[in-house]
């Protein structure tokens, strides 16, 4: 994960360093990401992995819907 200042300096970072462009998250999607992502206890017992389905779910309820999202 790379950050920017803006949809611009993404951009000249992409050209300059010859990178395809990304997925762009604004502040609050990544930290709903983060939240929905982490905030299980994976030393409880009863953790277990999000299914590509429930992955989906986040990401789409996010907002994260491009093809770079897609599971």
């Amino acid at each position: 994960m790379l950050l920017f200042r803006s949809e611009e300096h993404a951009r000249n970072w992409s050209t300059r360093w010859n990178q395809p462009e990304g997925s762009l998250l604004s502040t609050e999607q990544a930290w709903g990401l983060a939240i929905a992502w982490y905030s299980e206890d994976r030393r409880e017992p009863g953790w277990r992995r999000k299914t590509l389905g429930e992955a989906q779910e986040i990401f789409a309820g996010l907002g994260l819907i491009l093809g770079f999202w897609k599971l």
